[in-house]
């Protein structure tokens, strides 16, 4: 089913491709990312989903199991949710996960926490995509789509990015926020980002329970006060609680649920006149500076391009700052982790060795060459695994250097947007709508932890030199002593491993800021050098934008 919107109104799609054309045109590269995630609002079915935002142990999973009366969903003392999980009416109980490489399983309900837990499918190692279910129970809420997301607050896109498929459609957000901690500046920024993609935000404060009568008042008053002084308009505050008087909370979400269900159509095309409405600002803003600068002479028209893109803004100096940043973070990153594992994990992991090796080798028979292999034999396999064990229980202490290296080219991201935007307005007046600077940062993968002999006993092939009632003893001794130097050689192959791994990824996303920039820079260069003379045709363009955004 495609897209359907009132006959009264202009197609939104007439609106998308002549932006599309004005990009083109005027060579406004740093609107590609947005213009590609408004294409599929066109051709996917319109199931309005309603997404269940917020930070970590926000409740955000417990609350949709209490709401639609099954534990379907796994819950914790931890963060677990590692995955988007999707829940909407079908005729019969299933859940489906989608793979990244394109393949679908369909599993049963008591399988669906091995998918979605971050205890059992640590850092989405088995790359699912989506998970959906599809419940009977539902069937009140025809047409949505409740979508449990992971908790915010880490830099990884599997965990904290807004999923570029789903969020442009999304109907209304709840953004859940836990009695027990105040309004943060995470919570404010999500809300913001949410606002560009839906009118329809809705705060959830969970945990009521937590608070007396007057607190609640108190909390309410209190985020609503925020909200307003932040963005200027009022949100719906609403109150939720899985312990106390939950089937009264039920009731007003249930209200907001149903009219949703019943004008799904009306809803959705509400959603994409927002998004197109949104999309349309930020592409009139480039043609202002486009209009503001065409009618100048040339020499004028380079002067104005010289304090527009000033030193501050150029992209050498700004290549050269994330570059060091990158380097200085990548530099850092086996320090790092090879001090993690020193302290934590080679004492302990030796002594754990030696005594496994001293249980395991009294039950080892033959001469020097049997005993040599049996030896190397139980090394590879225990070494591997312990390896492995410590690769995959340890990997978030390993992330200091990445999260450094993001942070710090965000900053450095969001320093270059306001003096560029600052630059534009103290130079022809025009504030511009920003394109938001997101960076997609996936979790370095988990290296392939295999053990390699370090050790050659060359003089097992003299075993017949050695009567082992007599030496076995020694020898023994032997490989006991090696232990030591085997655990500190297989540590650092794995902090070298991870190094690779996690230096790539800071690799990554340097390459994004820097594309970022570069567009950035290229798309109002490209403007304000290269329309000269053309301001009548720009101003025809701005006219017909304006009219199609009204149309919609």
């Amino acid at each position: 089913m495609e897209y359907q919107q009132d006959s009264s109104r202009k197609d939104p799609a007439h609106l998308l491709a002549a932006i599309r054309d004005i990009c083109s045109q005027y060579r406004i590269t740093s609107l590609d990312r947005q213009l590609d995630a408004c294409k599929g609002l066109f051709v996917e079915n319109p199931l309005i989903d309603v997404a269940i935002l917020g930070q970590f142990k926000a409740g955000k999973s417990s609350f949709i199991n209490s709401f639609i009366g099954q534990p379907i969903l796994p819950v914790g003392v931890v963060p677990v949710t590692t995955v988007i999980t999707r829940l909407h009416h079908g005729a019969k109980e299933r859940a489906v996960i989608s793979f990244f490489d394109g393949t679908k399983a369909e599993v049963g309900f008591d399988e669906i926490e091995e998918y979605i837990s971050e205890a059992k499918n640590r850092a989405n190692e088995k790359n699912v995509e989506v998970v959906d279910i599809e419940m009977p129970s539902l069937e009140p809420y025809r047409g949505l789509r409740f979508v449990d997301t992971p908790g915010l607050g880490s830099i990884f896109k599997y965990n904290t990015e807004l999923s570029q498929e789903w969020l442009p459609e999304v109907g209304t957000a709840i953004v859940a926020i836990s009695a027990d901690r105040p309004l943060s500046e995470n919570d404010l920024n999500l809300i913001h980002e949410l606002m560009g993609y839906t009118p329809n935000v809705v705060l959830l404060l969970t945990k009521v329970d937590l608070l007396s009568e007057a607190q609640q008042g108190e909390m309410i008053n209190f985020m609503k006060s925020s909200l307003k002084g932040e963005f200027n308009r009022d949100f719906k505050v609403l109150l939720y609680s899985t312990v106390s008087e939950t089937e009264i909370y039920k009731r007003f979400l249930d209200q907001i649920f149903m009219n949703l269900s019943r004008n799904r159509e009306t809803e959705f095309a509400g959603i994409v006149q927002h998004k197109m409405r949104s999309l349309a600002r930020q592409c009139l803003g480039y043609l202002e500076i486009a209009l503001r600068t065409a009618a100048q002479a040339d020499q004028d028209r380079q002067e104005l391009r010289k304090l527009i893109l000033d030193e501050k803004v150029n992209y050498e100096l700004i290549r050269s700052e994330i570059f060091l940043m990158a380097r200085d973070a990548k530099l850092q990153t086996r320090t790092l982790i090879a001090e993690h594992l020193e302290n934590n994990h080679r004492g302990p992991l030796t002594k754990k060795l030696v005594g496994k090796l001293k249980e395991t080798m009294p039950a080892w028979k033959g001469n020097l060459w049997r005993l040599t292999r049996q030896y190397e034999e139980w090394l590879m396999e225990t070494m591997t695994a312990e390896m492995d064990h410590i690769s995959r229980t340890e990997y978030k202490h390993f992330f200091g250097s990445l999260k450094k290296a993001h942070s710090s080219i965000s900053r450095s991201i969001e320093l270059f947007r306001g003096l560029l935007d600052r630059n534009i307005e103290k130079v022809l007046g025009i504030r511009l709508s920003s394109v938001d600077w997101i960076i997609d940062v996936s979790e370095p993968s988990h290296p392939d932890v295999a053990f390699t002999k370090t050790f050659d006993f060359h003089f097992d092939l003299l075993w017949f030199l050695f009567p082992m009632f007599i030496f076995r003893g020694v020898f023994e001794k032997h490989f006991l002593k090696q232990l030591p130097r085997v655990v500190e050689i297989q540590l650092s192959r794995l902090a070298y491993q991870w190094e690779v791994r996690i230096n790539k990824t800071i690799d990554e996303i340097q390459g994004q800021a820097l594309r970022y920039v570069s567009d950035e820079l290229s798309t109002i260069d490209a403007i304000v050098s290269k329309t000269v003379g053309d301001t009548e045709n720009i101003r025809k363009k701005i006219i017909a934008l304006q009219n199609e955004i009204v149309s919609i």
